[in-house]
């Protein structure tokens, strides 16, 4: 009887060691977050793998899968202007934007957009950014809309148009498709403007409905095929400054752990100089590989026609400086800093 007992005890041991060996595992299924993505990038842009995937596949790898992200390109869960609002009330956990699309929640956002002719060289928005505390005025600004605010990267904005410009009446003749403060500025400059999503771009330089487009710069116009119609690269870049952006809805990012919280905050800063530093090493492979096997062309406007559109620019700086108390530090914080730099 008890040789019998032993033999039926053995194997119900070694399911209770089963179920114990299962127990984490099936809790570690049961403990993963899911967050959905809503992003102001087609599948097409190069942003949308450089910049999202890679932070998907971050954020998954580091925290050992606890974190999950459901990707979706620009306007396949609604319009990228409504992005802001949708990750404010969580409808969607996470989205990424252009800060002109939050311009009526936020008054920093045209200073994000990049004021047209301020900085010179990315290395100047980057530290205004980081060492100067433009950021973090941007991260309290988002908070009050229950918004984690974090640039991607800083870049230049740059123009693509069908025919080269080489005087003011050229210029003012442009059909321009643009977005946010640039396109308030170019307005302003004398140009016409419209803005369209990124879906509606190439066929738009195609047909003629726009003369010309800017959609990040070189890299970003060859992502969208915009060489094939357009092969005039103008330069200098309209401006320079944190175009895209990274929101997070803080009741998501709250929902978890303390270990994961800090994981995501560390990993979307170190994102912001990886892809800053990346993107200005691939604008310059892109632009040799444009000229070369697309017969592009660097049209550098005449010196006039700078001078004139700095002119208008300092009028636009005013303005955003007017929409708040922090847009008037901030403004201020910049026009020191440029300063400081000999640019005024």
């Amino acid at each position: 009887m008890k040789s019998m007992l032993k033999k039926l005890l053995v194997p119900a041991g070694l399911v209770a060691l089963a179920v114990s060996a299962m127990a984490p595992q099936m809790a570690a299924a049961q403990d993963v977050t899911k967050w959905r993505v809503q992003s102001h990038w087609p599948s097409a842009s190069s942003s949308y793998q450089d910049s999202l995937v890679r932070l998907k596949n971050e954020i998954e790898r580091r925290t050992d899968g606890r974190l999950e992200l459901q990707l979706f390109e620009s306007g396949a869960l609604f319009k990228p202007q409504e992005t802001f609002n949708a990750v404010s009330r969580g409808i969607v956990q996470m989205g990424t934007i252009s800060p002109g699309y939050a311009q009526d929640k936020m008054t920093l956002a045209g200073i994000a957009s990049g004021l047209p002719f301020a900085f010179q060289n990315v290395w100047e928005a980057a530290y205004f950014h980081k060492q100067m505390g433009f950021e973090d005025m941007l991260r309290e600004e988002a908070a009050q809309h229950g918004v984690y605010w974090s640039t991607d990267k800083v870049y230049p904005t740059e123009m693509v148009v069908k025919k080269p410009i080489n005087s003011w009446e050229d210029f003012t003749k442009l059909k321009i498709r643009s977005s946010g403060a640039l396109q308030k500025f170019l307005d302003e400059a004398g140009a016409s403007t419209t803005y369209l999503p990124g879906g509606e771009l190439y066929p738009a330089l195609d047909t003629g409905v726009v003369d010309g487009a800017h959609w990040g710069a070189v890299q970003g116009a060859a992502s969208m095929s915009f060489y094939e119609v357009a092969k005039n690269h103008v330069r200098p870049a309209l401006n320079i400054a944190g175009t895209d952006v990274i929101i997070i809805s803080q009741k998501a990012l709250d929902k978890l752990s303390e270990r994961d919280q800090e994981i995501v905050k560390q990993i979307l800063d170190e994102q912001f100089w990886y892809r800053t530093n990346e993107y200005l090493y691939q604008e310059q492979i892109a632009l040799q590989k444009a000229i070369k096997e697309q017969g592009v062309t660097v049209n550098v406007l005449p010196e006039d026609v700078q001078a004139r559109l700095r002119e208008v620019a300092k009028k636009t700086w005013e303005e955003e400086g007017k929409r708040s108390d922090k847009s008037a530090e901030a403004l201020q914080k910049l026009k020191t800093f440029l300063s400081d730099l000999g640019y005024q």
